[in-house]
């Protein structure tokens, strides 16, 4: 999984997490259970409660949430 810029749509679940927004596809969100992202001195790390696989492709959704939560986008 991964960030990307993205406004929110419909089939969205939006998070304000310190100041920032995310949003993650409900059906993504549904798959992938809670979704944490950290910052690193490399970028973001983004994780899952259920692990995708993306078989080395790209994100499958859009962004994440800063902490632990139901949903996520953004990943």
């Amino acid at each position: 999984m991964s960030l990307a810029l993205d406004e929110p749509r419909e089939n969205d679940d939006t998070y304000e997490v310190m100041g920032y927004s995310f949003c993650v596809e409900r059906a993504l969100g549904e798959q992938t259970g809670a979704i944490r992202i950290d910052m690193t001195s490399y970028g973001f790390s983004v994780e899952s409660e259920n692990p995708m696989n993306t078989g080395g492709g790209g994100c499958g959704g859009s962004c994440g949430s800063g902490e632990k939560s139901s949903g996520g986008c953004s990943c």
